[in-house]
């Protein structure tokens, strides 16, 4: 009678260590292997694919310019990936500031609306954009349309105020 071969622990651990190396890893980390895929704004933006978006590329982005500026860290007039990202967050963020600034200024002038009893609030649209105010609807009468006019230039951070109300009639 032949006897089976006995294997150590020792050598289990040997034969799984190689059969492990032989078959690759079995987690790769987030950067083995792998490389960032490329930022479509940053390709449309780079025109002449140096793999640097200038100022002039970045003019293309209206509004980008202070981002641009806050994200070249190291002041060369270019923003490599890295800073177009940071310069992305910072442009973001900027646009979501400038929305919710709008946000307010219309609800305070919708609100100060509703407080004057000369005026009714509910036939009066209120929008607003980069601080530019935009009533329209219909109003009973000229000096409707004018206090409401007045009440919306009266409201912290409007910039001007475009009335397209109709008086009825």
């Amino acid at each position: 009678m032949q006897s089976k071969p006995v294997l150590k622990p020792l050598n289990i651990a040997v034969v799984a260590v190689a059969a492990m190396a032989m078959s690759g890893p079995l987690y790769a980390g987030p950067d083995a292997g792998m490389t960032n895929p490329p930022n479509p704004m940053f390709q449309k933006l780079d025109t002449n694919h140096d793999g640097y978006i200038s100022r002039d590329e970045a003019a293309k982005l209206r509004g980008f310019g202070k981002a641009f500026y806050e994200a070249d860290d190291n002041h060369d007039g270019m923003l490599d990936k890295d800073e177009f990202v940071k310069a992305q967050a910072i442009y973001d963020r900027m646009r979501v500031k400038a929305y919710i600034g709008d946000s307010v200024i219309t609800a305070k002038v919708k609100a100060a609306l509703v407080k004057d009893p000369n005026v009714k609030a509910l036939e009066v649209s209120v929008e607003t954009a980069k601080g530019t105010v935009l009533l329209s609807g219909f109003v009973d009468n000229e000096e409707q349309a004018r206090r409401a006019q007045e009440i919306a230039v009266s409201i912290k951070g409007v910039k001007s105020v475009i009335s397209n109300l109709v008086v009825k009639g």
